[in-house]
Formats: structure tokens, C-alpha cells, sequence
């Protein structure tokens, strides 16, 4: 119930509520959209970044795909 409480606390200081509303959080979800967005490119796990792995995955499955439509 504490954790509840200072979260709502901590809601209430966002300014805007009367004009935006629920709306006046939007621009805190586009810095987190835009900075996972730059974790996936930028950050390496291992040897591979998000996209490295997307891209090999996708031509994986299209070079699959070939072989079956060639079969």
C-alpha cells in the first residue's frame, strides 16, 4: 500500500493534469520508445545487437521459404 501511494504522489507532480489529462504522460513514453529504440541498435550482447539478430532470422526464414517453394 506505501508503494501505491508514493506512485500516485509521484503521478500527481506530472503538470497538465486539467488541460492533458491521462495524455500529459505521452512525451515520457516517446523518450522510452526513442531510447530503447537506440539500446536495440547501439548496445551489443555478446557479439550481436537486436537488429543483427532480426536481419539474420528474416533471411534465414526467406531462405527457407525458397527451398521449400524450390522443392
Amino acid at each position: 500500500m506505501l508503494v501505491s501511494k508514493r506512485v500516485r504522489r509521484l503521478l500527481q507532480l506530472v503538470p497538465g493534469k486539467k488541460r492533458f489529462g491521462v495524455y500529459r504522460f505521452l512525451p515520457f513514453f516517446f523518450l522510452l520508445g526513442g531510447a530503447m529504440e537506440w539500446f536495440m541498435i547501439n548496445v551489443r550482447i555478446g557479439k550481436e545487437t537486436f537488429y543483427d539478430v532480426y536481419r539474420r532470422k528474416r533471411s534465414e526464414r526467406q531462405y527457407e521459404a525458397r527451398m521449400e517453394k524450390n522443392e
